[in-house]
């Protein structure tokens, strides 16, 4: 995150006149929320980066934007156009993925870094409707949104195996032809049908409308709606939304659109494996979660912040030692003052206290990791009864006709959730510095395993960020020239006189 507000920050001070860096808000842990504008024009461009954390490609697309735009005087003078980027909608989420980053770029290096929010704590969604937005992040889009009016928006996604894709809240007539045209010059595989469009209609091959907002269950709106969210919040403006999806590891099997030779078989197994690996995954919870502060759900050990539980009442933490990530009585016996382990690993379990719940492992941000464990569990038993042609989902919604590349989609979206579970519950283990509960190589083996079936069964394979950025620039670009053509000019100018001040340095914020 540091080096992409310091790249923008250098794009604005080599041409102050024509770029300029506004902070439009903070994050829940007080990062800055960046916006860089381009261009003079009266029709506002609006293009998100980082709404999901685990979703980095979209920072460095809208740095290649910002040196297109500056280096092609028809994509802003000849357009009339602004091009507002902003550089990361969730850049704490976005920090805790950069264990990975770096690279090198293998799957299973992957899952153990992972991290994406619960799906009440994703700016991008509005469960309670615009007026009810709590998250900050949320609220900054909102305002930028309604200050701009932007005559597009696109929202830069990335899917982390699979193909590339486009979701639009209304059609912009050319725009699978110049995927399709995109996505063969730089071989990337488009996603003929992807989970999350399972019910949403096609608007020709990789490019599908999202339906309507509508108020309902998060988890159902998974594959069934949209719920209320900001991309259809400036809809009202007139504006046009393009969610664009850039694979990081393809799979060629989904963009095969043939009819499938026994689709049933095939769900039949996706649906008992994502049930077996779910109940997997749940025992090992069930192991984890007594051990970890707050983890015990409401009602079963909650004490108040400061505390842990204690079979005779709270203990206070300044009763762990420092630097060691097992909470004891004053009196711990001397294992606990061994050093962490210098790969951080944990050490192997000990033998609780007497007098205590068993030992509690001293993770003040587990919650932010059980929040989409417990997200991901819920949703996993539903999804496997509605793709299981042995159950009777007469009173849901039935699924519709699956081709060969659907049924790719839903072995993938199953395993995916199972290796994010994974990942999610093996970094709150080794964060501890603890492994109390004796999951940890149970959880790397898993992970190894389910990775190498993606590698080995499914052939994915990495594609580089060079080709990833590529690919989403060109189909923003095309949704641009398309959405100047076929969209009412509504957008207005955002910053009055901005083109006019000096650089806030951004060490100075």
């Amino acid at each position: 995150m540091d080096e992409l507000g310091a790249q923008a920050a250098a794009l604005v001070a080599r041409r102050p006149r024509d770029a300029r860096l506004r902070r439009v808000g903070t994050s829940r842990a007080g990062t800055p929320l960046w916006l860089l504008s381009v261009g003079h024009g009266s029709r506002q461009a609006l293009v998100v980066a980082g709404p999901h954390a685990n979703e980095p490609v979209g920072g460095a697309t809208v740095l290649r934007l910002a040196e297109r735009v500056l280096a092609d005087p028809r994509l802003s003078e000849g357009a009339d156009a602004t091009w507002n980027l902003l550089l990361s909608l969730d850049p704490d989420g976005s920090r805790r993925n950069e264990g990975w980053l770096p690279g090198p770029y293998r799957l299973g290096r992957y899952f153990r870094n992972f991290f994406r929010p619960g799906f009440l704590e994703q700016p991008e969604w509005l469960p309670d409707g615009a007026a009810g937005a709590r998250l900050p992040e949320t609220r900054a889009l909102l305002e930028v949104q309604d200050e701009l009016r932007p005559f597009l928006q696109c929202s830069l996604h990335g899917v982390d195996v699979g193909g590339g894709f486009v979701e639009l809240t209304r059609d912009l007539p050319g725009l699978a032809r110049r995927v399709a045209h995109t996505a063969a010059r730089l071989g990337i595989p488009r996603e003929l049908g992807p989970y999350d469009t399972l019910y949403w209609p096609s608007l020709g091959p990789a490019v599908y409308r999202i339906p309507p907002p509508r108020r309902g269950d998060l988890a159902a709106a998974i594959t069934e709606a949209a719920v209320e969210s900001t991309w259809f919040h400036p809809h009202r403006h007139g504006t046009v939304t393009a969610v664009v999806e850039a694979p990081m590891w393809g799979v060629a099997g989904v963009e095969d659109g043939t009819p499938p030779p026994d689709a049933d078989a095939v769900l039949r197994t996706v649906s008992h494996t994502l049930r077996h690996d779910t109940r997997i995954l749940e025992q090992l919870l069930a192991r984890i979660r007594p051990f970890v502060q707050g983890g015990a759900g409401p009602g079963a050990g909650a004490t108040e912040p400061g505390t842990l539980s204690r079979a005779g009442g709270p203990v206070p933490l300044t009763a762990a030692r420092p630097g060691v990530g097992v909470v004891g009585p004053p009196t711990a016996d001397a294992a606990d003052s061994r050093p962490r382990h210098d790969a951080g690993r944990p050490a192997p379990a000990q033998a609780a206290t007497p007098g205590l719940l068993p030992r509690t492992v001293l993770m003040p941000d587990a919650a932010r990791l059980l929040a989409p464990v417990d997200d991901y569990l819920l949703v996993c038993p539903g999804l496997a009864d509605a793709w299981d042609p042995e159950v009777d989902t007469s009173a849901a919604r039935p699924l519709p006709p699956l081709n060969t590349a659907h049924l790719a989609a839903l072995r993938i979206a199953g395993r995916r959730l199972a290796l994010r579970t994974a990942g999610l519950l093996y970094q709150l283990v080794v964060a501890s510095g603890s492994d109390p509960a004796g999951v940890l190589p149970e959880l790397d083996r898993l992970i190894d395993e389910w990775c190498a079936d993606y590698r080995d069964g499914f052939g994915a394979r990495w594609i580089s960020v060079a080709r990833q950025v590529e690919y989403q620039s060109r189909v923003v670009l095309s949704a641009f020239e398309l959405a100047r053509r076929h969209t009412p000019v509504r957008s207005r100018t955002g910053e009055p006189g901005w083109g006019t001040e000096a650089t806030v340095p951004m060490h100075l914020e």
